[in-house]
């Protein structure tokens, strides 16, 4: 993508997609030479702010200025009218072009979906919007996991997925002190929770491997001296750091397999931090775990 599009999708997200967790958002696709959108968008605008405290709000985008966007939803005519929760289409608003047309189709939305002005209240509202914070964490996407989980902590500020996801999301975004503050914060007894080890261990992993602005050189030692398992841990650490957990797994696992207990077995503990910061009982750290055991006891 160019920076300009990049920039499109990162304005999408912030207007469309993140209010979308826990509001109806009316997406309109118009343009400024359109003559049907300028008569639809005062209809549009009074029903949105009418419908306001029932958690509906409107969203535009110009698919002459954001053309990748009007791309990615394969826009042919305009105005096209869409309804999206949580990040996902749920409706086609563009036969309503009347207010009481599109007063009834809001009506039917919002009586089928868990949408309410005060936002998700219950552990199953919750789940789907954790679960959006989790895979843009897993997907590398560092502030937007960090966006979802500040809005998320409003909501349910003593929600433990919440409060372990944001602090996660801190570490990935390059900020060790918020998240190290935010876990000195946590009562005793919230602290020892498993939620609360993966965050600790996900603050401990990123202090002992920090980011490395260019890996060549380590690449390049490594290829020079595959025997140099010091080389070989220094890759892996920031293969890690850079969020290549897959890269940053055979790493470790090369160490161990080439000598197990190298260096007190630190390559070994490092993987495990990974796999504790991944999650126990994620499928890719049990495929990791078998390669793992393959090593020690095959």
């Amino acid at each position: 993508m160019s920076p300009a599009d990049k920039e499109a999708v990162q304005r999408f997200r912030t207007d469309v997609v993140e209010p979308s967790m826990t509001k109806l958002v009316i997406v309109d696709f118009w343009a400024e030479w359109c003559g049907p959108c300028k008569t639809l968008t005062p209809v549009l605008e009074k029903v949105a702010a009418e419908y306001a405290d029932k958690g509906v709000v409107l969203a535009k985008v110009d698919t002459d200025k954001d053309q990748f966007i009007a791309a990615q939803f394969q826009i042919r005519s305009i105005p096209t009218v869409y309804a999206m929760f949580q990040g996902q289409l749920v409706a086609d608003l563009t036969s309503a072009r009347t207010e009481s047309q599109l007063k009834t189709m809001l009506d039917q939305l919002l009586r089928q979906l868990p949408i309410g002005a005060e936002g998700p209240s219950g552990e199953a509202d919750l789940e789907p919007l954790i679960a959006m914070g989790e895979q843009a964490l897993t997907e590398g996407d560092a502030e937007r996991a960090l966006s979802i989980f500040e809005q998320l902590l409003e909501m349910a500020p003593d929600h433990h997925a919440v409060l372990s996801g944001r602090i996660r999301a801190l570490v990935a975004a390059g900020q060790p002190d918020e998240a190290e503050a935010a876990i000195a914060a946590l009562p005793e007894n919230v602290a020892k929770r498993p939620e609360m080890t993966r965050a600790a261990s996900a603050l401990a992993l990123a202090k002992s491997a920090p980011a490395v602005d260019d890996l060549a050189p380590l690449e390049a030692a490594v290829v020079a001296n595959p025997d140099d398992l010091g080389a070989r841990y220094e890759l892996a650490n920031a293969r890690m750091a850079a969020g290549d957990r897959d890269a940053a797994a055979d790493g470790f696992l090369s160490i161990i397999a080439a000598e197990r207990d190298w260096n007190d077995g630190v390559a070994r503990q490092q993987l495990l931090k990974l796999f504790e910061v991944v999650g126990i009982e994620d499928p890719w750290v049990s495929a990791q775990r078998r390669r793992l055991s393959a090593i020690l006891f095959g």
